[in-house]
């Protein structure tokens, strides 16, 4: 058996409770031992998420054009959608629980494919996620390459990260991204002045996951499956 299971979930984007209630699934059979530990990677329909922190002014002052959905993670409010790689972990984390290391690898996990292309990104001290330094000279003030919120029950993570390929960045418009007013937002694509698309970036994260995660190997299986009948994610 993998150390580590990947289901991609299609190349048709999840509607967000759809992905939602598979993790809940997932979650339960890997709290009962009965599945490895196992990777969501999806692209969503559009969607808003709003985690335990977001505020009333966070939120879209008009019709936002997509869904608004209250979950159960942390953090505050963000984006998810086509063209923008979601990556959900669930796995059981070692004891004693550290949840503050656990966000640290998973942005290890993103610094080090966003390297692939030659970007440099940084973590910003008290802002989850990843991040770019601004660039006087394009105009570019410091903006946020990928977000991550996480929730952490009975030892299993669920929820994860997301990194911006080449999704339309007009989305973020509507709100105030992750709680944050004075920086922006990007994406691969926007950053290279050349597409880069889910399907580019998901086999190198794949990779720097399971290098941050310590696992041996890892194999796939069917995610397309997973949507549609029982988990049975034993890789």
């Amino acid at each position: 058996m993998s150390d580590l299971v990947y289901a991609w979930l299609g190349d048709t984007p999840v509607p967000y409770h759809q992905g939602w209630d598979l993790q809940k699934r997932l979650h339960e059979r890997r709290v009962a031992d009965e599945v490895a530990d196992t990777v969501l990677l999806l692209e969503h329909e559009p969607v808003y998420t709003a985690g335990k922190r977001t505020g009333k002014w966070d939120r879209p002052m008009s019709d936002p054009g997509a869904p608004v959905v209250d979950i159960d993670r942390g953090g505050k409010i963000t984006w998810h959608g086509p063209g923008q790689l979601t990556v959900y972990p669930i796995v059981r984390l070692s004891d004693p629980i550290d949840v503050i290391a656990y966000v640290r690898m998973l942005e290890e996990a993103i610094l080090r494919t966003i390297a692939e292309y030659g970007l440099t990104g940084r973590r910003v001290e008290g802002r989850t996620g990843v991040w770019l330094d601004a660039d006087p000279e394009r105009g570019l003030a410091e903006r946020k390459i990928a977000a991550i919120g996480c929730r952490i029950a009975r030892g299993v993570g669920m929820h994860g990260l997301a990194v911006n390929c080449n999704n339309d960045m007009s989305w973020f418009d509507r709100i105030v991204p992750c709680g944050i007013s004075d920086a922006g937002v990007t994406s691969l694509t926007a950053e290279l002045g050349r597409d880069v698309t889910v399907a580019d970036a998901r086999p190198l994260m794949e990779r720097h996951l399971a290098d941050v995660f310590g696992a041996k190997e890892y194999g796939h299986i069917d995610g397309a499956g997973l949507l549609a009948g029982p988990v049975t994610a034993r890789g």
